[in-house]
């Protein structure tokens, strides 16, 4: 039990320090990151809940359809909407990259809740290939929300808007993608390894660039 505990907390953990240490200048308070994280491991049941009566009910005849709404969709809206409503207006939310930080933090918890009732139902030896696969991309999805977010944070009038909303979507899409390569092919490995480059690239770049926004308005 401790054992398949740990390995489902541990690639959590490790990716959340990684993010959270790169915030250089004003880190972001432990119990602010603490929360973000409990409030998106509260939302693995009721998302848990919903799929199982979707699948079971047979809503969705469609497999894109249903990795679009019952997976991409449910899970990050959901998540987008605790950092939305809970984050957002925070005074802490007060640098571009905040909004990684904490959209990682959601993202985090959601995925480590996730691994470990996964790895209580199949076995710690998935525990590794777990770690590379949903529990990073979750943590790349939150870092492509809450980068979205901060731009929206720190934008006016349209630009904000096209901004939240684009921190919402874009998360839901690739999600979708990523799942749907997973469930409708029968060589997924060999997609996935090309997609899953490009979302790390894309996610680290756009993290680089909250950084460098965030170096830039402290200097004099």
């Amino acid at each position: 039990m401790i054992s398949i505990i740990s390995a489902g907390i541990a690639p959590g953990l490790a990716l959340l320090c990684y993010f959270y240490l790169k915030d250089q200048y004003e880190t972001e308070p432990i119990y602010m990151v603490l929360r973000s994280f409990i409030f998106g491991a509260l939302l693995v049941f009721p998302i848990m809940f919903i799929q199982y009566v979707l699948d079971v009910e047979m809503v969705f005849h469609s497999k894109v359809l249903y990795t679009f709404v019952a997976v991409g969709f449910l899970e990050e809206f959901f998540k987008w909407f605790i950092l939305f409503f809970t984050i957002y207006q925070h005074v802490h939310f007060n640098e571009h990259y905040d909004g990684i930080v904490y959209g990682v933090s959601v993202s985090l918890g959601f995925a480590t809740l996730e691994n470990i009732v996964y790895l209580f139902a199949n076995g710690v030896e998935y525990a590794l290939g777990r770690a590379i696969l949903p529990v990073s991309s979750h943590a790349l999805f939150g870092v492509i929300m809450g980068y979205y977010l901060g731009k929206g944070k720190f934008s006016s009038g349209e630009n904000r808007i096209k901004w939240i909303l684009l921190s919402c979507i874009l998360p839901i899409m690739l999600h979708s993608i990523y799942d749907s390569i997973l469930l409708s092919y029968l060589n997924w490995r060999y997609i996935m390894l090309p997609f899953m480059l490009f979302l790390w690239w894309f996610a680290l770049h756009k993290a680089k660039k909250a950084r460098v926004k965030m170096i830039d308005s402290k200097l004099p």
